[in-house]
């Protein structure tokens, strides 16, 4: 019953940022529910594992080795989407991606870097698939992807979150002036999940601190932080991003489903050890984070 009223089989969705990753969660689970793809995507080894994955499940997966961070890539890779394919319902902007910096110090070439990778190229993506998915009347799916660090403070990836806050105004006004064409827009805001983009965003000495912490101090460290106390993974983002490209949410535009275990919903509420839910670490989880002060 959910597979009909989700009438995804026989689809066509264009995923920029498909081949490896979060990306690549989503375009084999787009091909589960009976989508065929076309993958754009910088690491050939991995466009090449994603599209044996895809068509060892039957459906069909052209590929495009490129870079977001081209206009000319953006560009040839939906003119090879309009070769290919007779239609196009789907559009998935997963690619995006920073390092830390601090803002003093980065460059205007690291800048406009941040700008284009996380909010420049999803205008152009969205501007160039429009005329392609009306070239039938059946309307279409468009989700971007964001991050929860639009929403907060986030020191040392001040440009890139503010590049990922301008989705949001572009998803809100688009959502209204695409809708008379029925074509919805949305987004998907993860936090903390495991990938290979959060591993290098941090700075080396950064990451390599992690490699001395054990399995068990993490996990207490992801309750901590998380309500539901478990890292979201990329399946979980890609069961988002099926969700909104399907018929079941087909009255759905202009919103973002955070997929991030509650946090965007605590607000900075974390479990403090030995004191709870509280913006700040109350006397006895003071005792506990310094006990020799």
């Amino acid at each position: 019953m959910l597979d009909e009223k989700a009438n995804l089989k026989g689809k066509v969705a264009a995923l920029l940022g498909g081949g490896g990753g979060i990306g690549a969660a989503c375009t084999i689970e787009l091909a589960k529910n009976g989508v065929d793809v076309v993958v754009l995507d910088k690491d050939g080894e991995a466009l090449e594992a994603t599209r044996a994955a895809v068509e060892a499940l039957g459906r069909r997966c052209v590929t495009f080795k490129g870079d977001v961070l081209s206009k000319q890539d953006v560009a040839d890779f939906y003119a090879l989407a309009g070769k290919e394919f007779d239609r196009l319902d789907i559009v998935v902007n997963v690619a995006g991606g920073v390092k830390q910096r601090d803002f003093l110090t980065a460059s205007e070439e690291e800048d406009e870097g941040d700008i284009r990778r996380n909010f420049g190229y999803v205008i152009q993506s969205i501007r160039t698939a429009v005329p392609l998915i009306e070239r039938h009347d059946r309307g279409g799916s468009i989700i971007n992807f964001t991050t929860i660090e639009a929403y907060r403070g986030a020191a040392g990836f001040s440009v890139y979150a503010a590049a990922k806050a301008a989705n949001a105004n572009l998803r809100r006004a688009l959502a209204v002036e695409l809708a008379t064409r029925n074509i919805r827009i949305n987004e998907v805001a993860p936090d903390n999940t495991p990938s290979m983009g959060n591993a290098t965003a941090l700075r080396p000495e950064l990451t390599e601190s992690f490699a001395d912490i054990s399995p068990k101090v993490f996990e207490k460290a992801v309750a901590v932080q998380i309500p539901r106390g478990v890292q979201a993974s990329q399946e979980d983002l890609a069961d988002a991003v099926v969700f909104l490209a399907s018929d079941l949410s087909r009255s759905i535009t202009g919103i973002q489903i955070h997929v991030d275990g509650g946090t965007a919903a605590a607000g900075g509420f974390l479990n403090w050890p030995g004191g709870g839910y509280c913006p700040a670490p109350l006397g006895e989880s003071l005792k506990l984070l310094f006990p020799d002060d």
